[in-house]
């Protein structure tokens, strides 16, 4: 239940992640919740991540050198996809370990679809003009994975995957703001343009070695965005049953945990590394399977 650019699994905002699913565990925003998962499911869940985060490497991490480019290699890739639900035999070994997980789970094609689009996506658009804007984008590259999530359990319904929907780009988003100088980097700025302005901090400013005033005015700021979009994770924790509501409660608990850490650097983000703490995912995974808010 993160996006597939997670550089922790959405997923999960806090840190660099690579590998498999044992790497996904030791990341601070997930310490409980998919431990507890039985044997099968974290098998699903692995087949289904192996695939996210392939995708996510095409677009962010091949090198630009490479013949064809990474546009080209998503587009491969998007085709092989395709044959997961065609013929069942694609070429490459990670789809092949997800073609019985799409027959266990009835999983569909369109989210997978979706998150190569929004890897092309990565390829020509680097700004984001309004906060809306930068949420349209956050329905391809973080909603997919909640509704891969949903299928897993069986948990669809239209609800659900409202709620499922803030949830996934809250937590893109609070990534984002863990991140700021890491995308400046990459020649990325995920701060809406119109909030860099509205808050008096032109793109220079996140070169920095440490944010402005204006700068941690504004990340915090966004912060609070947040909070309202991870509201939603709530009702949708309460909605679930089974393996379901830990889990999904554990995507939550990271995400509310990585807010907590943006604020507690008070929106530096360039001058210090804004690391979720452990124990404030597990406050967190505690209070939303009570059924508390924020």
């Amino acid at each position: 239940m993160s996006s597939p650019r997670t550089r922790s699994p959405a997923v999960a905002p806090s840190g660099t992640v690579r590998g498999d699913l044992r790497d996904l565990e030791r990341a601070e925003n997930f310490p409980v919740a998919l431990r507890l998962l039985p044997a099968t499911l974290r098998q699903d869940l692995q087949a289904v991540y192996d695939v996210v985060r392939t995708i996510d490497d095409l677009g962010d991490e091949l090198p630009v050198s490479t013949e064809g480019g990474r546009t080209t290699a998503l587009l491969d890739f998007a085709d092989d996809l395709a044959t997961v639900w065609t013929t069942g035999t694609p070429d490459r070994a990670v789809l092949g370990r997800l073609v019985p997980v799409v027959r266990r789970r009835a999983l569909p094609p369109e989210p997978f679809q979706q998150l190569v689009r929004a890897n092309l996506q990565d390829q020509r658009v680097t700004r984001y003009a309004t906060f809306a804007d930068l949420l349209d984008y956050c329905r391809l590259s973080a909603a997919p994975v909640g509704a891969l999530v949903l299928h897993l359990f069986d948990a669809v319904d239209p609800q659900r995957r409202r709620l499922s929907d803030r949830v996934c780009a809250g937590l893109q988003v609070v990534e984002h703001l863990q991140d700021v100088g890491e995308d400046r980097r990459a020649g990325r700025v995920y701060l809406p343009t119109e909030d860099l302005a509205a808050f008096g901090v032109p793109e220079d400013d996140l070169d920095a070695g440490t944010a402005s005033p204006a700068l941690r005015r504004l990340v915090l700021h966004e912060a609070d965005r947040v909070d309202d979009l991870l509201d939603a994770g709530g009702p949708l924790v309460a909605s679930l049953h089974g393996w379901a509501r830990p889990a999904v409660a554990g995507y939550l608990a990271g995400g509310r945990a990585a807010v907590d850490a943006v604020r507690r650097v008070d929106g530096d983000v360039l001058g210090q590394p804004a690391r979720t703490r452990r124990r404030d995912v597990l406050a967190h995974l505690v209070r939303a399977l009570a059924g508390g808010r924020r």
